[in-house]
């Protein structure tokens, strides 16, 4: 077993590190944006109701905004 000292001495000597998982970011972005908008409508709800706040609002549209720029960053990677 190769000590800690000796791995980072001879970095050559490690094993190759494993291949990066493959996943479908429009899926993963589209699922973001899909709660953001239900937090959004729930915000929107009880902001109504006089129990809400307006940051809790902004969290959510921000959240629906990035994800959409990360919906074209994910395309333009494909």
């Amino acid at each position: 077993m190769p000590t800690i000292r000796s791995l980072l001495a001879h970095p050559e000597e490690r094993r190759p590190s494993p291949p990066a998982p493959r996943a479908d970011l429009f899926r993963v972005f589209g699922a973001g944006i899909g709660l953001f908008a239900i937090g959004l409508i729930v915000t929107l709800i009880l902001h109504l109701t006089g129990r809400g706040s307006i940051e809790a609002i902004a969290v959510c549209g921000t959240g629906i905004v990035l994800g959409g720029l990360g919906l074209l960053w994910a395309r333009r990677q494909r």
